[in-house]
Parts: C-alpha cells; structure tokens; sequence
C-alpha cells in the first residue's frame, strides 16, 4: 500500500484528491493542513472517515510543524496556499508570507526525509500577461514564458509565489535527486470550492435575486475544468515516470466567455431580469485558455465531465448552501469596485 502526504488536503482540491486516492486507490494518506473552521465541514468529515485518513492539524507556515509529519511517503502532494483575488489584493503581505514559508518548509522537509516522489500544484494566473502583453496565442502551452503585468500590483502576489514555487521545487529536485512534477492548474471548479471565485459569486447573486444583474468582463474568456478531471489528471501526472521534472497544464479545452457562463447559471434560476456589462476584476485578463495535448500524450489524460455537467453539480451544492442557511465564515462575494478602493 502505498503511502501518500497531502500538504493542503483540506483544500478544494486537496480533499477530493484524497477522496480519490481513498476510493480508487486504496492507499494510506495523510493530510496536512491548518483545517479552517469553514474546511471542517460535512464532506470533509464523511471523506476522512470513510477513507481512514489521518489528519495533521496545524499552521505549516511555521517549520516545527513538519516534525509531526512521518519520515517517509511513497507520495508528497504539495497543494497548500492561500488563494483568491480579494485575499491578493486586500492582504497581498499575507499571501506573500504564507505561501513562500510553505514552499520553503516542505521543501527543507523533504530533502531531510524519504520521499518516493513531489507533485507541486501552480496555477494558469502564472500566464497574467502572456496574452494581453505579450501576444502569446490561445491555447496557451506549457512552453510559452511565465509573465505578469506589474510587479508591484497586488492582484500578481499569488502568482509569484507560484512562479517561485515552480523553480524552487524543479531546481531543489535536480540538486537533491528527488522526483518532481509541476500541475499548473486551469480554472478548476466544483462543489466546496469556497465563496470567492466566479461560480460561487454567481450563484450567490442570483440566488439573492439581484436585479439588473451585471455580468463583470461580459467578454473574457476561461476554460472551466470540474474538479474530477483535475484530480483524476494530477493522479495521472504523480503516478506516471514520464512526468518527472516535467510541467503539464490540468484542464480543459473549451474556451467560453463569461456572459456564456453568467448566463447558464441564470437559466437555471430561471432569471428574467435585466443583464447588465461592468468593468471587471482588477488584473483580470482577457483570455485564458490551456493547451492540454501534452498531458493527454504523456499521461493519458481526458476530461470526462463537461463544464456544462460540472456546473450543474456545482450549483446545486451552493443552492443548497444557501437554503440551509449556513454562514459564509470565508466572506462572500465583493463587487470589483470594492476591491479597486484597496489599490
């Protein structure tokens, strides 16, 4: 039985990889995680235990933490950071600090243990400016340079922490003879995803009936992958020889426009009010649109649920949310012009 350490497995994606590799797998895992009250909720509960996951509760920012951990895993899962425009742009210092402390951290930790193999998860915000100022095409490929627009604007924190976390686990992996794969991942979305990201924010307000309902950036586009893929395709990616000190994009292929999106979780609230185009995100690209034909070549990888599928899921889970009236202890939906008085 192989044995497996998911550094942020009470995450988003970090709890259904671990549910993943429980059911299909059958393997021995850990999570590692400072589990936030709004983390501990049913589905974690229900995915631990059914699972018999072992959980290390704690601030990882801090590198005592990591002797709680065991000496050795088959498996290292390095998916914990924090995320989210609002926290980029409203504690840019925070995230800055969290997320390279974690990377430093888990990297002196492993080249001090027996580990097997390191996946470390970055993100397609690590391609901010490849096509609004550079021109890159669309799909974007692995290959095309890692780019922001400003590097004093805060909405680019996170993405630097993901750039310096590319290169200090492939550089560390080269000098300390350890494998290591690199999942940069493209607009993942699903149930328990949080309360500060578009589909949420979407649900949210249509839910509260807001009308005129303004569609912020009616225009760009994004390919919105289901989480299922993604943690199917990162398995594929961690368990795979072919993958070692390679990069691959986790997503999807089909590019739509935010209106398109809007207007599909509208339908199913069966919206009759008026829409209405606003300005959008501060730092919010036009275009983002992954290449994923190397991970298909390499890994076998193939997106089986649809975004149309996957956000059906998605909102039915925080329809749910909503009516049981749970509180959003993360913080809701803010409108861009809120987070543009921070700048």
């Amino acid at each position: 039985m192989k044995k497996v350490l998911i550094l942020g497995g009470a995450g988003f994606i970090g709890l259904e990889l671990a549910r993943f590799l429980g059911e299909k797998r059958k393997y021995n895992i850990t999570i590692a995680d400072i589990c936030s009250t709004d983390q501990e909720d049913s589905r974690f509960s229900e995915i631990v235990n059914n699972n018999s996951i072992a959980v290390i509760k704690g601030d990882f920012t801090d590198p005592q933490m990591f002797s709680q951990l065991g000496k050795h895993y088959d498996y290292v899962y390095m998916l914990a950071s924090v995320v989210g425009v609002n926290r980029c742009i409203q504690e840019p210092h925070e995230v800055i600090r969290i997320n390279t402390a974690l990377i430093q951290n888990t990297l002196q930790w492993v080249i001090n243990n027996n580990v097997g193999k390191v996946l470390f998860s970055s993100s397609s915000e690590c391609y901010s400016a490849s096509t609004d100022i550079f021109n890159y095409s669309v799909p974007t490929s692995e290959e095309v340079p890692l780019t922001i627009s400003e590097i004093s604007h805060p909405r680019f924190t996170y993405a630097v922490t993901k750039i310096l976390g590319e290169s200090a686990f492939l550089n560390y992996g080269k000098k300390y003879d350890f494998p290591i794969t690199i999942i940069r991942y493209q607009n993942i979305f699903g149930p328990r995803m949080g309360f500060k990201h578009v589909i949420p924010h979407l649900v949210e307000r249509f839910y509260n009936k807001e009308d005129p309902y303004r569609i912020f950036g009616p225009n760009q586009t994004r390919a919105f992958c289901y989480v299922d893929n993604a943690v199917e395709g990162t398995v594929l990616a961690m368990e795979n020889d072919k993958s070692d000190q390679e990069v691959f994009h986790m997503g999807t292929a089909e590019e739509i426009t935010i209106e398109k999106l809007v207007k599909f979780v509208g339908e199913f609230f069966e919206y009759k009010g008026k829409y209405i185009s606003s300005p959008t995100y501060p730092g919010s690209v036009s275009r983002r649109c992954p290449d994923i034909s190397k991970a298909k070549k390499f890994l076998g990888y193939k997106p089986k649920i649809s975004w149309e599928e996957g956000l059906i899921k998605t909102i039915l889970w925080y329809k749910d949310f909503f009516e049981s009236g749970s509180p959003i202890l993360s913080g809701g939906f803010e409108p861009p012009e809120s987070l543009t008085n921070n700048l």
